[in-house]
């Protein structure tokens, strides 16, 4: 039943997901009422909401835009799993807003295969990026991302090569400017985040540790399902799936060296793993298959989501 729902794109389907992800929303805030004594609070709340529909939805017009799955909504389901398996996202502003910056990026990186203005999409990619960056310093190994891009697209001209570091002056100037005028805090605090910490001793409750689980699980099967189904794709889809499994490594990296860890850093890796999740269904061909993946994730899910709260 829940796959032959998620198995089309339909407008109900979307308006499903997002109606359970404002739900969900919701209830985690209101296990943690304090942000209802203050406007800033609340205006806070409502950015971080807005925003993650909107992730929800990048996502999916990424996955569709550029025919990485086919007619179905498993990969606008599967994001919203994935941030109610780790509902502390649901209170990170600065995660939520830098992942939400790689999501504009990576929708310019993957156009870029067109080659039309690739230029415009170099730029507009590097800076997402650098602008993320600001939000959680370490998001800026994407930028790897974006010359791999290069490689694989525009690698014979060498002015591509150079965008990427014109977009990082452009933010840099812009953010020390702003900071020698409205507060110098904010050039130190952003250069004190670039540190190294690989501890990951930072469970707080064995509810994390199923949570980190059943993501490894499902990230394992779904990158190994990529890696083995790539040479059935599509040749000219190659370099977005190539992309896709380059953006997942680098969001582990990104876990694995970023100081006050916790499993909201884990967000960079959802967006790929969606798509690879979305094809690895793709690839069950016997309904009952899909239907016992697809209702154990959300079942599991949902256990784990109301043990967090």
């Amino acid at each position: 039943m829940i796959t032959s729902v998620f198995s089309k794109s339909k407008p109900v389907n979307y308006i499903l997901i997002t109606s359970l992800l404002v739900l969900c929303f919701f209830l985690y805030q209101l296990a943690r009422p304090e942000w209802m004594e203050s406007g800033r609070g609340i205006a806070e709340k409502t950015v971080i909401l807005l925003v993650l529909v909107a992730s929800l939805f990048m996502v999916n017009f990424i996955t569709k835009k550029n025919g990485l799955s086919k007619d179905n909504s498993f990969a606008f389901f599967l994001f919203f799993i994935f941030l109610i398996l780790f509902p502390k996202i649901l209170n990170d502003t600065n995660i939520v807003l830098s992942n939400f910056f790689i999501l504009l990026s990576l929708r310019r990186m993957v156009s870029l295969q067109s080659l039309v203005t690739p230029k415009e999409k170099i730029f507009d990619a590097s800076l997402w990026i650098f602008i993320a960056a600001l939000f959680h310093f370490w998001s800026i190994l994407f930028i790897i991302l974006v010359f791999i891009s290069i490689i694989f697209h525009v690698a014979g001209d060498y002015r591509n090569w150079i965008i990427p570091f014109i977009a990082f002056f452009a933010v840099f100037t812009i953010y020390i400017l702003a900071g020698l005028v409205f507060d110098k805090t904010l050039i130190t605090g952003l250069f004190h985040k670039a540190v190294f910490d690989f501890d990951l001793n930072y469970f707080k409750n064995s509810f994390h540790n199923i949570a980190l689980g059943l993501y490894v699980v499902l990230a394992a099967l779904f990158l190994l399902g990529q890696i083995f189904s790539l040479p059935n794709k599509p040749l000219n889809l190659h370099a977005s799936y190539k992309k896709f499994i380059f953006f997942f490594i680098i969001g582990v990296v990104i876990f694995l060296i970023s100081p006050n860890k916790s499993n909201s850093l884990l967000a960079f890796t959802f967006a790929p793993l969606c798509v690879m999740g979305a094809n690895f269904i793709e690839l069950l061909h016997k309904y009952w298959m899909k239907e016992t993946v697809i209702g154990i994730v959300l079942l599991l899910t949902i256990f784990t989501f109301i043990s967090q709260l």
